[in-house]
């Protein structure tokens, strides 16, 4: 069975909000509060209490920036995240070359600095399609202020953290009215946050505010794989993270279910990602596979080819979550000599898998169980397990697999 997030996100969705809802989920605060020490922003520091939003309790993650306190405009640097107002003629202002600065120096792991990377990256080419200028140009209003840089950066350690399989969302609620910006009076949703939601069920409801923040929009657009209603799962935690406003009458919180599948088998859509290349160094492309699977990868293989002027080459194909696409893409352009990606959507059916360790002759091995609908379809003693048994006990490694699956058929699990 697999890891599930369900993202209800019934008041909108803004950075914090994502953040506060996955700590009450079950994520550690405190390393959350490590990573974004970790960005050495000066004066910059968050907290983590719990507040009511119309009868229902809620986690709030809190940026409290003290360079900021006390000054004239401090009401426009800390209830940040989902005021509704976003007024950012008073945050400072910052490049997308500056963010990546700070993401790099930070102790989040080089999956999770790309990912944020790519996040910022991301958002600048919103901006600039906007508003017709090149990306190398574009001032982040909105996410080049420190609360939504660590809000950011939190989301992306607080994803990592929790360790799902898959994150579905609920369509998002926009909310109505206008919002005040660096740009002006601008209608909800903001041109960015529009921009962002292109292909995701939106809908309008409740207060006349803006329940969808930039921010919101790019952190559920980047990690849901689909959109819908509550699947079949088995929950095991659900959390509740707060706005800044409290709406009478109307939770202003993003709820959060963390749980497994039930086991009945769903299609899922899956981005295909290739490549050829004729002209890298052969070494590289074992670390281009390390590094593309250490980035979320679901299955990387290399094909032998042949390409114009008769020049041999390799075909290089990726296969990962929608959500990871940008992310993936970046790396190949990194890390690999391809100057082309070529990118598809395709539907894929998978088995749900579960590891299971089992008693052998040999002591505890792996097994990896595959159903269907409840059903076992499929059983393969780990290889890495196999082969270290044969190496301590001079066996080969078919003989250690032919005992671990008479141990597992032996068992009775199989029944």
């Amino acid at each position: 069975m697999s890891r599930i997030l369900y993202l209800d996100c019934f008041s909108g969705a803004s950075g914090d909000m994502i953040v506060g809802g996955l700590i009450d989920a079950g994520v550690s605060f405190a390393q959350v509060e490590a990573v974004v020490n970790s960005l050495g922003l000066d004066g910059v520091r968050v907290s983590y209490d719990r507040v009511d939003r119309s009868g229902i309790g809620a986690a709030k993650f809190r940026v409290i920036d003290s360079a900021k306190i006390g000054s004239s405009h401090a009401d426009h640097s800390h209830d940040h995240s989902h005021d509704h107002s976003h007024d950012h003629r008073y945050h400072e202002h910052r490049g997308l070359s500056d963010i990546t600065e700070i993401v790099k120096r930070s102790d989040l792991s080089s999956a999770g600095q790309l990912k944020a990377v790519s996040l910022f990256r991301r958002l600048a080419e919103v901006e600039a399609e906007i508003h017709q200028m090149p990306v190398e140009e574009v001032h982040l209003h909105e996410v080049g202020a420190v609360d939504s840089i660590v809000d950011i950066v939190g989301a992306v350690c607080a994803f990592e953290l929790l360790g799902v399989d898959q994150v579905i969302s609920s369509p998002l609620n926009v909310g109505s009215g206008t919002v005040v910006c660096a740009h002006g009076e601008l209608p909800v949703p903001a041109p960015a946050t529009a921009k962002l939601l292109v292909s995701v069920p939106i809908y309008s409801a409740g207060p006349a505010v803006e329940l969808v923040t930039p921010t919101g929009a790019l952190l559920v657009t980047e990690y849901a794989d689909d959109y819908g209603t509550l699947p079949p799962m088995r929950i095991s935690g659900i959390g509740y993270g707060a706005g800044d406003r409290d709406f009478k009458g109307r939770p202003n919180v993003v709820r959060t279910f963390v749980g497994e599948t039930t086991g009945k088998s769903k299609i899922e859509r899956v981005v295909v990602l290739e490549c050829q290349i004729d002209d890298m160094n052969p070494e590289i492309y074992g670390l281009l596979m390390e590094h593309l699977v250490e980035a979320g990868a679901l299955d990387v293989f290399y094909t032998p080819i042949q390409m114009k002027k008769n020049r041999p080459a390799t075909l290089i194909t990726i296969i990962a979550q929608p959500a990871d696409r940008e992310l993936l893409t970046t790396l190949l352009f990194t890390e690999s000599t391809t100057i082309g990606v070529r990118v598809s959507e395709i539907d894929r059916d998978t088995l749900d898998r579960e590891i299971v360790s089992i008693d052998s002759p040999f002591g505890a091995v792996r097994v990896k169980v595959a159903r269907r609908n409840g059903e076992i379809l499929n059983v393969a003693p780990e290889f890495d397990d196999c082969a270290r048994v044969a190496e301590e006990h001079g066996r080969s490694v078919k003989d250690i697999q032919a005992v671990v699956m008479k141990s597992w058929l032996d068992s009775g699990s199989s029944s």
